[in-house]
């Protein structure tokens, strides 16, 4: 299972679940404004998340 970076919300992962998202390269595969009209996803767990896919050289789908 998936450990999140440290400020992703228990809302923000159980809406990432919903998706069927339990890692992060699988977020490479969702743009941000899907991610932000997910109930339960805040801007800080955007914020983070972002943030968490830059350190390894990826992003949100274009």
């Amino acid at each position: 299972m998936q450990t999140w970076p440290k400020g992703v919300s228990k809302p923000a992962v159980r809406a990432l679940n919903s998706l069927g998202i339990t890692t992060l390269e699988q977020l490479t595969t969702i743009d941000e404004k899907t991610l932000k009209a997910l109930h339960g996803m805040g801007p800080k767990s955007i914020r983070v998340l972002k943030e968490s896919l830059h350190e390894m050289g990826l992003q949100f789908k274009d």
